[in-house]
């Protein structure tokens, strides 16, 4: 049985949790265009999509390897 998995919005508190950054390395990396850039959910609020952080997780993964 194939299983879809739904993109899904993940705030701040989720994304630190997720890569093991701070804030402001997660600031500063979307500034130098090294991260993805978040997406406005209102005024004040943004968020990430959960595969867009998962793929930069493992393209770090892949870096480090060496691949």
């Amino acid at each position: 049985m194939n299983t879809v998995k739904l993109n899904t919005i993940l705030r701040l508190p989720a994304v630190i949790k997720r890569t093991g950054l701070s804030k402001s390395s997660i600031y500063a990396f979307i500034a130098n265009r090294k991260f993805p850039r978040p997406i406005s959910l209102g005024e004040r609020a943004v968020g990430w999509s959960e595969y867009d952080i998962d793929r930069w997780i493992e393209c770090k993964i892949l870096e480090s390897a060496g691949k």
